[in-house]
């Protein structure tokens, strides 16, 4: 359509130009880049060290108004130049176009009626913004010395986008200019919708992203100002924390990770067109295919003319998809709140504990989940609880004997309890720790639904009052489930119901009749590292190319904001398995056991634990 990009000159209140002096820019930013990089604040001072960040932030951007770069109309202008792009770079285009879905803003819409698992849509690698496209840009020279760069693809991409954006000849512009100018992620809340959020499991995260986000940017920002080489890119004379803020969003709500042309690692990447679609629950029907090197996807279910074709982003939580996608998820079957748990290193059992727990693969500390659904708790968050509410004498059964590692394979089965009293302690444990999460907030589940009735709310009070919501929800029902579930065992023992007891030639050992814990937890990573962040190959016969080996993708969320997420690392394994053989020294001295005690102890120590990512800047 020739639209073309336009740069705002910032105007004072008589109408001449407001010039902002360049020392004056850089010692505010300055400012701000200290303010982001000092140490982390005590417990408690979260909030406070946000609303500082935040006012300096505010104040560059009062300085900075009317200097981004922005385009004429609107992203919808522009849509039949992404499709006609798309359809001379080679992309399909015939089965759907780009329409309005009300509140779910943009999607892509049927032209035909569409069959389940029909390949309908493919974007050949030429169209997509990817790492290696930027080490091949303009910002090729930056990237290759400077290490923030090169630790963190997102990072690349989001300035990767802000050169194209300000190149007019760019390849990218038909995409770059259907973006939305703005986002519903909580870089865009104001602080008083970011205060609904105190006391939610999602906070913590949501400021560290707004710290991270103005550091980042502090940092470039004087790097362009700056380095010989970063004064080259079109960013020197125009370059807002707007405009950062609106590149990290695009990147965080679109980001992907796809092979390289080798196939021989993954690496980011930005897909047109595709990135249009909308989520709902469902599987993961997107795929990269390195025969004819093109991201596919399949149709979710079938489609009739008209209807909106979505997508399944992946089984993220509910506080995942607003932080990093800018929206609430009414009917997310995969909600779930984290829960931090931990064995005492004080307590007088604890190198027992840590031990059964190294043996099924579990931290001694770790952060878990509950879930939205039934059961509340996942094999692994079972298994723990088990051993966390074990007596000496059950710890001694899972450690020693010939049977003991067999019995460790139990552990996550719902269907073999360790004793009732075992399971009354461990369901009463959840039953009050969910009770005493609820206390911590400051509102309740019926005063949330009543501030949602109000019709002057604005979208992201709604969205973060509805997290909130959400979270409590799931506290509640766990709570309740820890009740029924205690009250249960408390009758199985009291009519002195005979424990079940498993045979190892049995299948049962390895199967349970909840659906997340078919294998034994052992063979498993546990399963609170963050869902769908890695890629695996898999053939995919039924659904793409007759069998072509293909990689599975899912929307990947961002790292900056994730990176105190991970689980709590313990002792080394060394130590509490040198605890542990002391222990079971003594327990021989008075008890007649078998050879090979001590081995398999030892044997122990050489497990290597297999932790999530932890992704900081």
């Amino acid at each position: 359509m020739g639209k073309k990009s336009r740069v705002k000159t910032q105007k004072s209140g008589s109408g001449a130009s407001a010039v902002v002096s360049p020392k004056e820019m850089m010692n505010l930013v300055s400012e701000l880049l200290q303010k982001c990089s000092s140490a982390a604040p005590s417990a408690g001072k979260e909030w406070e060290e946000y609303v500082q960040i935040r006012a300096l932030v505010e104040k560059i951007r009062k300085k900075q108004k009317g200097m981004s770069v922005v385009f004429d109309g609107g992203r919808e202008d522009y849509f039949s130049d992404l499709m006609s792009w798309a359809r001379d770079s080679g992309a399909s285009c015939d089965g759907f176009t780009v329409a309005n879905f009300g509140k779910e803003g943009y999607g892509l819409r049927a032209t035909k009626d569409i069959k389940a698992e029909e390949l309908f849509l493919w974007i050949p690698r030429k169209m997509l913004m990817t790492v290696e496209s930027a080490q091949n840009s303009v910002l090729g020279p930056l990237y290759s010395q400077d290490r923030i760069l090169q630790a963190m693809g997102n990072v690349t991409l989001a300035l990767h986008l802000l050169c194209e954006r300000a190149d007019p000849s760019s390849p990218w512009l038909p995409y770059i200019r259907s973006l939305p100018q703005d986002y519903d992620t909580p870089l865009y809340y104001q602080q008083d919708e970011v205060r609904h959020l105190l006391g939610t499991q999602a906070v913590q995260d949501i400021l560290s992203q707004y710290k991270n986000t103005a550091r980042q940017y502090a940092y470039f920002y004087k790097l362009v100002q700056t380095h010989p080489t970063a004064s080259k890119l079109p960013l020197k004379d125009s370059f807002t924390f707007d405009d950062y803020r609106w590149a990290v969003s695009s990147v965080m709500t679109r980001q992907n990770q796809i092979p390289t042309e080798d196939g021989s690692r993954v690496t980011l990447a930005l897909i047109p067109l595709w990135d249009m679609c909308n989520h709902t629950n469902g599987l993961i029907t997107t795929g990269y295919n390195l025969e004819d090197d093109r991201c596919e996807c399949v149709a979710l279910q079938d489609y009739k003319e008209n209807e909106q074709i979505y997508i399944f982003y992946g089984t993220r939580s509910n506080a995942e998809f607003v932080i990093h996608n800018g929206f609430f998820f009414q009917d997310n079957a995969h909600d779930r709140v984290k829960i931090k748990l931990g064995v005492s290193k004080s307590e007088r059992l604890y190198a027992m504990k840590a031990e059964v727990l190294a043996r099924a693969g579990i931290p001694a500390s770790s952060i878990f989940a509950l879930h939205c659904n039934e059961p509340p708790i996942s094999a692994q968050l079972l298994a723990f609880l088990r051993v966390f509410c074990m007596t000496e004498e059950e710890l001694k059964d899972y450690l020693l004997g010939e049977r003991a590692i067999n019995k460790i394979f139990t552990l996550g089965n719902s269907e073999f309890p360790v004793s009732w009293e075992n399971e009354i302690k461990l369901w009463t444990f959840l039953e009050t720790r969910a009770a005493l999460l609820l206390k911590t907030y400051k509102t309740t589940s019926e005063e949330d639904r009543s501030m949602l009735e109000k019709p002057d709310l604005s979208l992201h009070s709604r969205v973060a009052i509805q997290l909130r919501l959400a979270e409590k929800q799931i506290l509640e029902k766990a709570s309740a489930s820890g009740r029924a579930k205690r009250l249960h065992f408390e009758k199985q023992l009291e009519e002195g119901t005979p424990l079940p007891r498993y045979e190892e030639s049995d299948i049962a050992l390895l199967e349970n009749a909840d659906a997340d814990a078919k294998l034994p937890i052992i063979l498993r990573k546990l399963e609170e590292v963050e869902e769908g962040q890695e890629i695996q190959v898999e053939e995919h016969s039924h659904l793409l190319n007759g069998g072509k080996a293909v990689y599975e993708m899912d929307i990947s969320p961002p790292t900056e904001a994730n990176g105190d997420t991970g689980p709590v690392q313990e002792e080394t394994q060394e130590k509490v398995s040198e605890d542990v053989n002391s222990t079971l020294d003594s327990i021989k001295s008075s008890n007649a056991t078998q050879k090979g005690q001590r081995e398999a102890a030892d044997l122990s120590a050489n497990r290597t634990e297999e932790n999530p990512k932890e992704n900081s800047d």
